[in-house]
């Protein structure tokens, strides 16, 4: 009996480390497995499939206690062929979601399919709230009292100060009173004015009518020079639109959403069906906060649902009702009437980056006109651009005589005619 609990006592730590070895394999084998599965999720099944709530397909959280795993290895890998061969859950679900075949993934292996699984039955621990210290939010109010206090008191000895001053004043002026000492300044011969002997000198007269007539003329000129220069112009839209997250973060190049602005006068405002294209699948807001500036996950997701509800898409169906409210967006680049400005003749032949104009829009959070787009403002750019004439056979000839003419290598949009006042305004 001895012998064998000295056995036991001998080998009892080797028998725990080892079972906390293979408990650790276990789980990093299964971390493991669902950072696959969540990669193979998200280049496969993202585009139709959320998690927790329906899409174009239906949810796939615990999809795994649904349905069998043999069943779900056939059905991803080729869904077509077990609606037609009858299969009863296969057609429900065909006919559950009118008829919309799902695309066949044969090249997912059998692990493939179970790493997915095991992403989608993978249930995230709750986050645990950050223990605030005990006292934290005494002393935070305690740090308010006490500034308070302090100014209190500042406030009061600076009052005490100005009352002793005001006494030690009173006391003097009576103690010499008393003493008979006249302390009061001996009375100076009057002198003319100088606001008199101002205005009897001509000369200064005139001088100084001359340079407020010019001041007020530059001042006049400046403000009537900034009639209808809206730079910095940052209106507040019906529904947020974050250039930061769209064109920074997600990359998402400027003429896919203003398509026109390569064949066209206008760059144009992107139709809700182009903000649909993503936001079919796109629900929830998941990235990064600005908390400072009370952009929160729950205020973007607010406005993609201003989104559904203008486009009339109902969520939880997965369709479109018709049911549409129109969004009246508030322009913030304008010109006069009498300005000609093409986007495809800059945008497409020109080369020219929508940030030279519009500024890093990759970086706004909210849009604002970034440049003044004035006539000098214009100017200064065709004198300062060279126009890009290579494999371009129609500037070719022109390029070499004006080249000749000018004595220089490239020309200038100002030197190929871009000064003249017709281009701009007839």
């Amino acid at each position: 009996m001895t012998f064998t609990r000295c056995l036991k006592s001998f080998f009892l730590p080797f028998i725990i480390l080892l079972s906390v070895l293979t408990t650790h394999q276990a789980k990093a084998q299964e971390d493991a497995a669902i950072q696959a599965g969540k990669k193979l999720f998200n280049a496969n099944c993202a585009a139709c499939h959320k998690l927790n709530k329906r899409a174009v397909g239906p949810a796939l959280q615990g999809v795994s206690a649904k349905y069998d795993k043999e069943w779900l290895y056939s059905w991803i890998k080729n869904s077509t062929a077990m609606v037609k061969s009858g299969d009863a859950q296969a057609v429900a679900i065909y006919e559950e979601y009118n008829g919309s075949v799902m695309t066949s993934f044969p090249q997912l292996s059998n692990e493939d399919i179970d790493n997915i699984i095991a992403y989608t039955d993978y249930t995230p621990p709750a986050p645990v709230a950050a223990a605030q210290p005990a006292g934290a939010a005494s002393q935070g109010s305690g740090a308010g009292v006490s500034n308070t206090l302090i100014l209190i008191a500042l406030s009061l000895v600076f009052g005490i100060l100005v009352i002793m001053l005001f006494l030690v004043q009173r006391t003097l002026m009576r103690i010499a009173k008393l003493s008979g000492v006249d302390i009061e300044p001996e009375a100076k011969p009057k002198r003319t004015p100088i606001w008199i002997a101002f205005i009897q000198n001509q000369f200064l007269v005139m001088i100084t009518v001359v340079l407020l007539l010019l001041s007020s003329a530059y001042f006049v000129y400046g403000y009537f020079m900034q009639v209808g220069v809206d730079q910095g112009y940052m209106p507040v839209q019906p529904i947020h639109y974050s250039h930061k997250i769209h064109a920074g973060a997600n990359q998402i190049e400027c003429k896919y959403c203003h398509s026109s602005a390569r064949v066209s006068k206008h760059s144009g405002i992107p139709s809700l069906n182009v903000c649909m294209n993503c936001h079919q699948n796109i629900a929830e807001y998941n990235g990064e906060e600005d908390l400072e500036n009370g952009y929160t996950k729950d205020f973007y997701t607010k406005e993609i649902k201003k989104l559904y509800a203008a486009v009339g898409w109902d969520e939880e169906n997965q369709r479109y009702t018709g049911e549409t409210q129109p969004v009246k967006w508030v322009r913030i680049h304008n010109l006069p009437d009498f300005v000609y400005f093409n986007h495809a003749q800059h945008v497409e032949v020109g080369e020219i980056a929508c940030q030279k104009c519009h500024g890093p829009v990759e970086e706004m959070e909210v849009l604002y006109q970034y440049s003044p787009l004035t006539m000098g403002w214009c100017i200064n750019c065709h004198r300062e651009t060279n126009v890009k004439v290579e494999d371009n056979e129609y500037y070719t000839k022109i390029h070499e005589q004006l080249s000749k003419k000018y004595g220089v290598e490239k020309l200038t949009v100002a030197q190929m005619g871009g000064l003249e006042c017709g281009k701009c305004h007839y």
